[in-house]
């Protein structure tokens, strides 16, 4: 998972305001991790860059789906699943997809469940390029806006 060790992993779980796991063909496909924010005391670049700009905000850390079961709709049930459990608790929720080097699957998902850019910024040195995104939570509907 990128280089994280098993000790920040155990950091961001216990940090985490949502952590959501979906199984598939009895075994686990992917998983979610979303942290509540402003103030958490986690170092990410990303997650400091959301906290700057918002009051209140659920922030996706890590959204995680099996190479096998991917285009199979977990990433999207993810999302889903998280944002019934924001909706009323938080107005939006926040991530970021890399850019450069781009990340064409997370663009589409992140697209195709409504969540509209809100600014860029580059990580690791210039290295890498994210683009940040936001998708507003529709308290009265119940679901993300737009979907």
């Amino acid at each position: 998972m990128n280089g994280l060790a098993v000790h920040e992993l155990t950091a961001l779980v216990g940090w985490a305001e949502s952590f959501l796991v979906v199984e598939h063909m009895g075994g686990p496909a992917g998983f979610v991790l979303a942290l509540e924010g402003p103030g958490v005391p986690y170092e990410s670049l990303n997650y400091r860059w959301f906290s700057s700009r918002f009051d209140a905000f659920l922030y996706v850390d890590r959204i995680v789906v099996d190479a096998d079961a991917r285009s199979s709709g977990i990433g999207r049930a993810l999302y889903g699943a998280l944002a019934a459990r924001a909706t009323g608790r938080s107005p939006r929720i926040c991530a970021e997809v890399n850019v450069r080097p781009a990340n064409t699957a997370s663009q589409r998902l992140h697209e195709r469940f409504g969540f509209r850019p809100v600014g860029q910024q580059d990580t690791e040195g210039g290295a890498k390029r994210v683009e940040l995104l936001e998708l507003l939570l529709d308290e009265e509907a119940g679901h993300a806006d737009g979907l």
